[in-house]
C-alpha cells in the first residue's frame, strides 16, 4: 500500500499529527491535512481534513455537526453605530440565548423543522420539539455573536455555532450504534487518541448517518440564519454581502483524481474563489478570506483554518471548577478539596454536620459547593479591563476564551498565504458569548 500523503502547515502539536495519520490510515484515505490552527481533538484533530474514498466518520465530523461561521456586511456605517453600541449589545444578549441547553425565548418557525418532522432517519423525528426550542440559540464555549468594524467602513455581523442539542444527540446516537448499542443509549466517549469511528458508505449505518448529518447541517445553517436576522432586526439594518460556511462536516469532492468524502473537523472549505469567514479571538481582528485562483487544491484538500487555534487547554487557561467543601459563611473564602475534607473528618472521627476545618469559624460547618479547585493562567479581569480600554463591548465570555489562550490569527494565516487571500479585516467592537458559569458539552 502506498504511503498516504499527509500535509501539515504551521507549528502544531506532534500528538495532533499522530491523530491525523492514525485516522487517515484506518480508512485508507486518499490524503490528510492538518491546518496551522490544528490541535488535539477527539480521535481526529481539530484543524484536520481527511479524504476517505469509501467511508464517512462520525467521530471526524464530531459532536457539533455543521458547526460553522456566518458573516454579513450591513448597510450601516460603523461610525454611525458606535454611540449606540452598548444598547445594541445589551439587546443582543437579552433577546438571543447563550449557554448550554438554552431555549429560544422568541420561538421561530422555519422549513428545517418540517424536514426534521419527516426525517429519513426516523430517530431524528422525535427531536423536533427540542430542535424547535433551540433554533436561534447560540450555545457556549467559543461560540459567539460579534459586531465588527470592517476595513471597508461598514458594520459587519459575525456568528459562530452549530447544530446545538439536535446535532449533539445525532452524533452521540450514531457513536452509540457504532459500539453496538441503541441510538438513545449512553456510551462513554472514546479515547482521545483512539481510532476513528468509520462507516462504510454502502452500509446501512453509513447511509443513515449521511442523511442524518445532512439534516443536522441544514439545521445549523438555519440557526445561524435566524440569529443573524435577529441581529439585523435589532440594528435596523440589511445585509449587503453574506459569507456562510460549515467547518465540521463531510463533503463529496474529487482530490488526487479520486472521488472521496472529505471529513473536515475545524476546517474551512477554501476552493479557488470560495469565500470564508474565519474568527480570531474576542480582542483581535477576524477575516473574510478567499481561496486563491490557480491553486492546486489537492495538497490541502481545499481546506484552510477555521480560527486562530488553541494555545492552552480550557483548564490551563481558566483553571478547573469542581465540587469542593466551603465554609458555610458566604463571606468566608476558606475551602478545601473534597478529599482533604473527607480525610480530616475521618481522622477526627467526626460524623455530624458541624465538622469544619475553617480556622475563622470553628463553630460553623462546611458545605459542598461548586468552585474553582485549580487556578488558571489567564487573569480574566485584566482581559476585560483591556477590552474596555480598546473600546470593545464584551458581554459574557470567560478566561478559556481570552486572547491569551489562542494563537495569533495573523501568524496562523501566514502558513496558508499561498492558498488563501484576506479580503477584509474585521475588528471586533461588540462581543457576545455565554457567561463564564456555563458549560458546553459539545465538542468541536
Amino acid at each position: 500500500m502506498n504511503e498516504i500523503p499527509i500535509t501539515v502547515r504551521g507549528v502544531v502539536d506532534d500528538r495532533a499529527v499522530a491523530q491525523l495519520r492514525r485516522c487517515a490510515e484506518a480508512g485508507n484515505a486518499v490524503a490528510g491535512v492538518l491546518c496551522a490552527d490544528g490541535h488535539v481533538g477527539y480521535s481526529q484533530p481539530i484543524g484536520g481534513a481527511i479524504a476517505y474514498p469509501d467511508h464517512l466518520s462520525p467521530s471526524g465530523v464530531g459532536y457539533d455537526i455543521g458547526c460553522g461561521n456566518k458573516a454579513v456586511r450591513t448597510d450601516l456605517r460603523t461610525d454611525d453605530v458606535r454611540a449606540d453600541l452598548p444598547r445594541v449589545m445589551d439587546e443582543i444578549v437579552d433577546r438571543i440565548s447563550f449557554g448550554m441547553g438554552r431555549k429560544n425565548d422568541e420561538p421561530v418557525d422555519h422549513p428545517v423543522l418540517e424536514q426534521i418532522r419527516h426525517a429519513d432517519f426516523r430517530a431524528q423525528r422525535s427531536m423536533v420539539q427540542s430542535a424547535a426550542n433551540q433554533l436561534g440559540t447560540v450555545g457556549a464555549g467559543n461560540h459567539y455573536v460579534d459586531l465588527f468594524a470592517g476595513d471597508d467602513g461598514f458594520l459587519w455581523v459575525g456568528v459562530h455555532f452549530g447544530s446545538r442539542g439536535f446535532g449533539h444527540k445525532t452524533a452521540s446516537g450514531f457513536l452509540a450504534m457504532a459500539a453496538g448499542r441503541g441510538f438513545k443509549d449512553k456510551v462513554p466517549d472514546g479515547e482521545m487518541d483512539g481510532p476513528p469511528v468509520l462507516f462504510a458508505l454502502d452500509s446501512e449505518l453509513g447511509q443513515a448517518y449521511l442523511s442524518a448529518m445532512e439534516l443536522a447541517g441544514a439545521y445549523a445553517y438555519a440557526g445561524r440564519d435566524v440569529v443573524v436576522d435577529k441581529v439585523l432586526e435589532i440594528l435596523g439594518a440589511e445585509a449587503t454581502h453574506t459569507v456562510h460556511n460549515h467547518h465540521n462536516y463531510a463533503w463529496r469532492e474529487t482530490h488526487h483524481g479520486v472521488d472521496a468524502w472529505v471529513v473536515r473537523k475545524g476546517c474551512t472549505p477554501a476552493f479557488p474563489g470560495q469565500e470564508g469567514f474565519v474568527g480570531a479571538t474576542m480582542g483581535e481582528a477576524s477575516v473574510i478570506l478567499r481561496g486563491r485562483d490557480g491553486v492546486d487544491t489537492d495538497e490541502l484538500l481545499a481546506s484552510t483554518v477555521h480560527g486562530a487555534g488553541r494555545l492552552m487547554s480550557r483548564t490551563q487557561a481558566a483553571g478547573r471548577i469542581a465540587n469542593r467543601m466551603e465554609c458555610s459563611d458566604r463571606n468566608c473564602p476558606f475551602w478545601v478539596s473534597m478529599g482533604q475534607f473527607r480525610d480530616a473528618r475521618e481522622r477526627a472521627g467526626a460524623e455530624d454536620g458541624r465538622f469544619t476545618l475553617c480556622p475563622e469559624h470553628p463553630s460553623g460547618k462546611m458545605v459542598k459547593r461548586r468552585g474553582r479547585v485549580k487556578e488558571g493562567s489567564i487573569d480574566f479581569s485584566a482581559v476585560q479591563a483591556a477590552l474596555t480600554t480598546e473600546g470593545i463591548e464584551l458581554r459574557g465570555g470567560a478566561a478559556d476564551e481570552a486572547p491569551g489562550a489562542y494563537k495569533r490569527l495573523d501568524e496562523v494565516l501566514a502558513a496558508h498565504a499561498d492558498s488563501v487571500e484576506v479580503l477584509h479585516r474585521l475588528v471586533p467592537i461588540g462581543v457576545a458569548m455565554a457567561p463564564a458559569d456555563t458549560v458546553d458539552p459539545y465538542k468541536d
